[in-house]
């Protein structure tokens, strides 16, 4: 009985503003790489944003392939295709534990916060940040910054002294 080839997880980071049809030949290709009868499971997971800038680009178009590949010539082709195709932002290739199955179903992505819309905060937030601040100071903070009545002197510097 043969022993089941490990499984990997390729994410493919995609520039959002490539053309379609590049970004599906990306896919296409990596696909190829791999072989068709190989991938055990595929999804996008749309276009998101990144956690950084990655070459000025503040979101990339997201996917997932899930693949089993028995010789590791596979994962250097797919490696080195990635590396020097352009439209690729990032790619990552992660060799899961044996009994791993599918993932989970990827939440949908939230929509991108203006910057604007943070700084300038709504009417029920200023009313709650008023409330906040009109609060007396908690009584803790305050016995935490008063010196006990017995505490000694802090000694004077010595003068002529220079730091």
């Amino acid at each position: 009985m043969s022993a089941t080839p490990p499984t990997y997880d390729l994410v493919l980071l995609l520039d959002p503003q490539a053309e379609p049809d590049v970004r599906e030949k990306i896919l296409g290709d990596a696909r190829a790489m791999i072989g068709e009868s190989e991938i055990t499971h595929s999804e996008s997971w749309g276009e998101r944003a990144l956690a950084y800038p990655i070459a000025k680009k503040k979101s990339a178009e997201y996917h997932l392939i899930q693949f089993h590949a028995s010789n590791a010539s596979v994962l250097e082709e797919l490696g080195r295709t990635l590396r020097i195709t352009d439209g690729v932002v990032r790619y990552r290739v992660i060799k899961l534990r044996a009994g791993v199955g599918a993932p989970p179903p990827m939440p949908a992505a939230e929509p991108p916060r203006e910057e604007a819309a943070v700084a300038q905060p709504s009417g029920a937030q200023e009313a709650e940040a008023e409330v906040v601040d009109d609060e007396p100071a908690a009584p803790e903070a305050e016995e935490a910054d008063a010196v006990p009545a017995d505490a000694p002197e802090p000694e004077p510097a010595a003068e002529g002294a220079e730091a």
